[in-house]
C-alpha cells in the first residue's frame, strides 16, 4: 500500500513541475502571429484562386471548346 501511494504521490509531484515548467515558459507565438500567418495565408490562397478562374475561363475552356467541335466536326 505504501509504494502505491509513493507512486502516486510522485505522479502528483512530476504533473505539478510540468504544469509549473508549461506556466512559466516565456517563448512561444502569440495570437497576432497566428493571425496574420492565417491571413497570409487565405490572400494567397484567394490569388492563386482568381489566378486559376481567369486561366481557365480565358484560355482553357475557349481552347478546348474549339478542339471538341474540330474532333467531331467530321464531314462524311
Amino acid at each position: 500500500m505504501k509504494k502505491i501511494a509513493k507512486r502516486a504521490q510522485m505522479k502528483l509531484v512530476n504533473l505539478a513541475l510540468k504544469t509549473k515548467v508549461i506556466l512559466s515558459d516565456k517563448r512561444g507565438e502569440g495570437f497576432v502571429d497566428s493571425a496574420v500567418k492565417i491571413l497570409i495565408s487565405v490572400v494567397i490562397g484567394a490569388l492563386l484562386l482568381a489566378g486559376l478562374y481567369a486561366l481557365f475561363g480565358d484560355i482553357i475552356l475557349p481552347t478546348l471548346e474549339e478542339r471538341i467541335q474540330d474532333m467531331f466536326d467530321f464531314a462524311g
